[in-house]
């Protein structure tokens, strides 16, 4: 037996590791795992080199809890340690560059940053136990097995033992504070989240399985036997060539990934890089929700099929992070802090590529079936736009197939919709004006009138429309974007020749008090316009610059406008026959009471009516009927 003592300045490490490590000391289990992966690929390398002769036999890993011994154990049946070897790799290597290991890392972003990253390896164990044995034998002919042992301390002891076959047992005997590793639950769960796609197959216990089994009467029947439970997918579909898979084999994978989800993915991108830098992975575009929020975190990073985060910021462009799946690249740098990792070039240029995937694959649908991207429209818009609004780069692309949908529901590229409208909603200015609403139902009587005029009106009903209506305006040439509510639509589209009203200056002078008088209190400025008679007596807008900027703000979370009123205009149209009874009429209390209904009238249209005064309109409607 060898005692020795490992050269450090500090007394212990094992304070050190919890200080720095302990904020997710639940990735020991994925280090220690990783490690019996790579040991397992190794002697198979070996063994297509010719190096290793033996049979390989059974090469899965083995996790095993033992809650009354209090341990927790790691088995591989990989290439195994000499004494010489664990000298070298466990004692010069782990603990000895332990403290200017973490010296390095602590003044990262918070010591948070070097959390849930590689570089841990083997004693990130120490996060969790208060000794460790190792035992180990190597691959090697006539090789004799070695048992190591360490509480934290300094102090090691490095003997001979008995060990059958080839390969390394970690064993963890887990400190007080930690016991909740002992637990099935949860050392299952910590191997499905960080070990599930890894690339040899994992043991863990022991599950209960029916298979069919034909009796000595040749009959079949059921028989439940319990047999070893494997808890991951050595080959996941991304590490497969795209042609060898069917359609039907990414959506399994993609139940895979979401068990728990119920939609059906609209389609996906499979990544195969290999220069200059390594990246695989399968995107999935999902029907994304009008609250796309909530839609992140779930594409899925890993680094040689080992989980690392599910939080991809900086990594793909913001507005990608709205898609699901797998993205898997060993040239992604994991042990450095967030800021660093945004910086990255090697980072930047991976983004970059996936970005351009992401058009290519949107392209070449719109292109191949443009009646089926259509179809996808309203499922994709929203994650587009949103695209076009953050990635200069996607947005210069995706002119080619963003689309714009009218209330009719037919869908125009940017080009279609301009000659679409040029002839009748160009302005006396030259300015091509687009109408849009982003609730027909709410809006229905202005789609109403503007569609009588022969002008067409697209839908916009999205969270970020406002932001991308902006976006339309600075990148058009005299074009404009107006709500169809937010004016009349004389004063939307202006043309050279003006209605003349058939009220004078001194009627509209004495009418103005009268109807302010009845909105006292309520938030509206009261203009007259010269309309065409068919269109209503009164008429609420909502001015287009003011309602935009604050539908803007509220989005980006600043909400600065948040605490100013809605802005409305109450429109009086100066050529109706009701406007000029109304002028005419000598009974002060039945005028007040039609100029009282007409503007009922109007709110009600825009659904602005209710409480109170909706039960004193109904009954006075009653009265007049």
């Amino acid at each position: 037996m060898q005692k020795g003592k490992i050269k450090v300045q500090t007394e212990n490490i094992f304070p050190i590791i919890k200080k720095f490590l302990y904020s997710d000391h639940e990735i020991f289990l994925r280090e220690l795992v990783s490690n019996a992966v790579d040991a397992t690929q190794k002697l198979k390398t070996l063994s297509s080199m010719g190096e290793f002769k033996g049979e390989m036999g059974d090469t899965r890993i083995e996790v095993k809890v033992d809650p009354k011994a209090k341990t927790l154990t790691v088995s591989d049946k990989g290439i195994g340690m000499t004494a010489d070897e664990v000298k070298k790799y466990i004692n010069q290597i782990a603990f000895s560059s332990a403290e200017e290991w973490v010296e390095k890392y602590k003044q990262q972003e918070g010591n948070g940053a070097i959390i849930g990253h590689f570089g841990l390896g083997f004693y990130s164990s120490f996060m969790v136990a208060k000794k460790v044995e190792i035992f180990s034998r190597s691959y090697k002919e006539k090789a004799t097995a070695v048992r190591w042992e360490c509480d934290g301390n300094p102090e090691f002891i490095l003997e001979d033992t008995e060990k059958q076959g080839r390969g390394t047992d970690i064993v963890l005997h887990i400190a007080d504070d930690s016991e909740e590793f002992l637990e099935e639950s949860r050392i299952l769960g910590l191997l499905k989240k960080y070990c599930k796609f890894l690339p040899v197959e994992i043991v863990f216990g022991t599950e209960k399985t029916t298979r069919k089994e034909t009796d000595d009467k040749g009959e079949e029947k059921d028989v439940t036997v319990e047999e070893p439970r494997i808890i991951n997918n050595p080959k996941p579909a991304w590490t497969q060539k795209p042609a060898d898979l069917k359609a039907e084999d990414y959506k399994k994978f993609y139940r895979e990934l979401y068990p728990m989800s119920f939609d059906e993915p609209l389609f996906n991108i499979h990544l195969n890089v290999d220069y200059p830098f390594n990246l695989t992975g399968i995107l999935y575009f999902p029907k994304v929700k009008q609250n796309f929020e909530v839609q992140r975190d779930k594409i899925q990073l890993y680094s040689n099929q080992v989980f690392v985060t599910d939080s991809v910021e900086g990594i793909v462009p913001d507005f990608l992070t709205l898609l699901h799946g797998v993205l898997d690249s060993p040239d992604i740098p994991l042990n450095v802090s967030r800021s660093f990792l945004q910086s990255d070039s090697n980072v930047k240029k991976i983004s970059s590529h996936i970005s351009k995937k992401v058009a290519d694959k949107l392209e070449e649908l719109f292109k191949n079936n443009r009646a089926d991207f259509e179809a996808k429209w309203d499922d994709i818009k929203i994650f587009i736009e949103y695209g076009m609004i953050s990635e200069d780069k996607f947005r210069e692309r995706a002119k080619k197939f963003c689309l714009l949908k009218n209330v009719d529901n037919k869908y125009f590229t940017f080009e279609e919709y301009t000659n679409h409208i040029k002839t009748t909603q160009t302005d006396k200015d030259k300015k091509v004006v687009h109408l849009y609403t982003n609730n027909p139902e709410d809006q229905h009587s202005f789609v109403d009138l503007a569609k009588e005029r022969g002008y067409d009106v697209l839908l916009f009903d999205t969270p970020i429309d406002s932001h991308f209506v902006n976006l339309l305006e600075s990148e058009q040439e005299n074009a404009t974007f107006v709500r169809v509510d937010s004016d009349v639509i004389d004063k939307l589209i202006r043309k050279e020749e003006e209605m003349l009203s058939k009220l004078s200056k001194e009627e509209k002078d004495k009418l103005m008090p009268l109807i302010e008088k009845q909105i006292d209190g309520e938030s509206f400025n009261v203009i007259f316009e010269n309309l065409s008679e068919t269109e209503p007596p009164m008429l609420i807008t909502q001015p287009e610059f003011m309602r935009r900027m604050k539908d803007m703000s509220k989005l980006g979370g600043m909400n600065y406008m948040g605490n100013l009123p809605d802005s409305y205009m109450l429109v009086v149209n100066s050529n109706h026959p009701f406007i000029y009874k109304v002028s005419e009429e000598k009974d002060e209390a039945t005028r007040d009471k039609l100029i009282r209904q007409a503007i009922d009238l109007a709110l009600l249209s825009r659904n602005l009516l209710k409480g109170e005064k909706l039960t004193e309109f109904i009954k006075r409607s009653v009265e007049l009927i």
